[in-house]
Order: C-alpha cells, then sequence, then structure tokens
C-alpha cells in the first residue's frame, strides 16, 4: 500500500488533486488501484488512456484480436503501423508511453472457461471493465466476478448508441439484467459504429470508473446507462438484483 505522492506524480496529477471532491487521498487510492480491461478495442482504447493519465496504478488488458484498417476509425491507441499486431500488446505499449508513472501489462488472450481463473490471477484487482462486444465473453466475465465478488463495470455501444451498467453481487448481475437469450447477431461489423459514440462510452466509463476507485462512491449503482447520440439524450433505467437469478441470488 503506497500512501503518498512522489514528486513526478503530484505534478502529473496537479489538476484532478486541484477538486474540492478529489484531493490527495483520492489520488492515493487511484495510484494503489488495479483493474483489467477486457477487450482493447473501441470502448476499451478510450477507457485504458483515461484511466492511464488519471493515474490508475496497474492496468491489464486483455484481448486476442489484431489489428485491421476499419480498426483506426475509433480505436485510438492504434495507427496504420500497427496492422497485423496483437491489440494488447500495442495498447500496452501506447500506454506506457503516455504514462511511465504505473505499471501496465497486456495479455493476449481468448477468454473461455478453461482459462479466466488464469486472468484473473494475475493480480488482486478491484475493478473488472468488460469492453468487449461479444455475449458468451461477456456472460463468461459476469459469471467470474460474480463468484469472486469482484465488481463489473460493463459498457457497449453500436451505430449511435451506448449503455453502461455496474454489476454486483448487491445491486444485481448482467443475467439479472439481460438473461440468457441475448446473441451475437449485431455488432459494428454488420450494423457499424460513429466514432464518436465509442468515444463518448469510453469516457463516461472512465469517469465511473475514477468515482468508485477514487472516492468509493458507485454513481450507477443499480441503474442502467442509456446513451442515444442522434437525439443526444442519456436515461437512466434502475434495475433490481432478481431473486431467481442463477448466478446471483443466492449470493451475498
Amino acid at each position: 500500500m503506497n500512501d503518498e505522492l512522489n514528486d513526478d506524480e503530484l505534478l502529473r496529477y496537479a489538476r484532478q488533486i486541484l477538486l474540492t471532491d478529489w484531493d490527495m487521498d483520492a489520488q492515493i487510492c487511484l495510484k494503489n488501484a488495479k483493474v483489467l480491461i477486457v477487450g482493447a478495442g473501441g470502448l476499451g482504447c478510450p477507457v485504458a488512456q483515461i484511466l492511464a493519465r488519471a493515474g490508475v496504478g496497474y492496468l491489464h488488458i486483455a484481448d486476442h484480436d489484431t489489428i485491421d484498417d476499419s480498426n483506426l476509425q475509433r480505436q485510438t491507441l492504434f495507427t496504420k503501423d500497427d496492422v497485423g499486431k496483437y491489440k494488447a500488446d500495442v495498447a500496452k505499449s501506447a500506454l506506457i508511453r503516455q504514462n511511465h508513472l504505473i505499471d501496465i501489462d497486456g495479455t493476449v488472450i481468448k477468454l473461455t472457461c478453461d482459462n479466466i481463473d488464469e486472468l484473473f490471477g494475475v493480480a488482486k484487482f478491484d475493478l473488472v471493465i468488460d469492453c468487449t462486444d461479444n455475449f458468451a465473453v461477456r456472460d463468461l466475465l459476469n459469471k467470474s466476478c460474480i463468484q469472486k465478488n469482484l465488481p463489473l463495470l460493463s459498457n457497449s455501444a453500436i451505430g449511435e448508441m451506448g449503455q453502461i451498467a455496474m454489476f454486483n453481487r448487491q445491486a444485481g448481475c448482467y443475467h439479472c439484467v439481460f438473461g440468457a437469450e441475448m446473441g451475437d447477431d449485431n455488432n459494428c461489423v454488420n450494423s457499424g459504429v460513429l466514432a464518436s459514440t465509442v468515444s463518448i462510452i469510453g469516457s463516461m466509463t472512465a469517469q465511473i470508473a475514477l468515482d468508485v476507485l477514487g472516492r468509493g462512491n458507485n454513481p450507477i449503482q443499480g441503474q442502467l446507462l442509456l446513451w442515444q447520440g442522434r437525439q443526444m439524450s442519456l436515461r437512466k433505467l434502475n434495475f433490481q438484483k432478481n431473486k431467481d437469478c442463477p448466478i446471483c441470488a443466492n449470493l451475498d
């Protein structure tokens, strides 16, 4: 546990520390935080960049995919020179260049029920952020986080719409809200996505993560945020833990 900031950190994070409702204590909490980000695509890039620049002490990026030209429209950690390389590797290198004061790791991995425990065992994570576009992986992350009593911050974006929610044992899990009948028919590959949509959703996700990690406050407890870019509308829908949920019903 690091209970102070060095001179370089004080200079780097000065504008955050000046905030009356943030201050030194929140920044030290951030320095000691460990976050796993699953997915280094359109959402994972802005989330990782903001958390890295803000001073989260340890970030671990997990992704199995490689970079292609169509990614460059919205995946801000990558350039033309990175095409063909693994996203996790390039993201790690880019984030290290952006903030050398924190620890950053990357794992090239396609999550399955056989390897997810190994990934979760890399560090004692305080928060897991789901930035994937695959229901099977979302479902797997949800089950693992509930079992390990880890908060799961989940976000998604398609077209000009996005959504964000925080799942945990107390408020309810992904299965409570969406059930088991979600498929992968709609994704960015076949439905498209506006570059600004992932930037907005990723930035809001990072804001929530900073609040949770720095101030111990979850501003969307029991709520699903819905963004509609074309109408510039943001709605909050309340949800509750399903007492019959097969994933989290019998857990405190």
